[in-house]
């Protein structure tokens, strides 16, 4: 490449691997015009404008949008220059925070319809024990009306999130204070809790949970007929002489959030058991 040579703007085009529209829209923007244009309307380029092509183009793999190029590509006061690489780095910093969060709530969803084909797969609808791992929780007391969608897509929950401004990811568990009259639907009273993305949110109730272990079923189908499971769950208990509850947890794996159609939604019912000291 010649210095003292003007390029045409279809061999600045070849040289740096950009459109000539491209070129044209910055030329438009300010941010890099040519050199001279003829009288024929063609462009010009000098080589040192053409190298501030390359400068464009890294600024914009760091994230710097088009109309804040134009002070820099060109140079300048390098304290300028710093000054907005530090409302960058703050800018991208929000970015990262946002895109994290995106990206814990579709993985933990993706998780979620994961352990579902693999229940109704393989038809996994026995009683089990597992422990539950302690973690901390998000949670919002309020009366249960057995509107499971009410309960589930929970609107006065949703808002209570957005006035603590905190994001949550995982599946919505209920926690019912008596598992005897939840299974006969006579229990008024539930706690919504989800898993905070990032927890310790000023303003928000919080509480661990987990730490124990559990007989589990997975209920298979409209939530309607969850009480089938408690029945197995009850019949589990009694065969084993195991002490369960008082309190339950349904953790809805696949519920409205996810699809419309009931015979697919899949939920598991936690039951501490209780360890009765000698």
């Amino acid at each position: 490449m010649a210095a003292n040579k003007l390029y045409s703007i279809g061999e600045v085009s070849k040289l740096c691997n950009i459109s000539t529209k491209a070129l044209r829209f910055y030329d438009k923007i300010g941010v890099i015009a040519p050199d001279e244009v003829g009288e024929n309307g063609y462009r010009y380029y000098t080589l040192d404008t053409i190298l501030r092509i390359p400068i464009l183009k890294y600024y914009k793999q760091m994230g710097f949008r088009l109309e804040e190029m134009q002070g820099l590509v060109k140079g300048g006061d390098y304290y300028v220059v710093g000054s907005c690489f530090r409302s960058k780095i703050n800018e991208l910093r929000e970015q990262e925070h946002a895109i994290h969060n995106s990206y814990v709530s579709v993985k933990d969803w993706y998780e979620l319809i994961q352990e579902a084909r693999a229940v109704l797969y393989n038809k996994i609808q026995e009683v089990g024990m597992r422990y539950v791992s302690e973690d901390h929780y998000c949670y919002m007391d309020q009366e249960f009306e057995y509107h499971y969608m009410d309960s589930i897509i929970n609107i006065p929950w949703v808002n209570y999130l957005d006035t603590v401004k905190n994001e949550i990811t995982g599946p919505v568990i209920l926690e019912f204070p008596s598992w005897k009259e939840k299974m006969k639907r006579t229990c008024r009273q539930a706690r919504i809790m989800q898993k905070p993305i990032h927890p310790c949110c000023c303003g928000t109730n919080e509480i661990n949970f987990g730490g124990f272990l559990a007989a589990t079923i997975y209920h298979v189908g409209s939530h309607e007929r969850i009480e089938e499971s408690y029945h197995k769950l009850a019949e589990w208990a009694k065969a084993k002489g195991a002490s369960l509850g008082p309190n339950v947890y349904e953790r809805y794996v696949v519920d409205y959030w996810t699809t419309a159609n009931e015979d697919e939604f899949v939920t598991e019912i936690i039951l501490p058991i209780r360890i009765l000291e000698e």
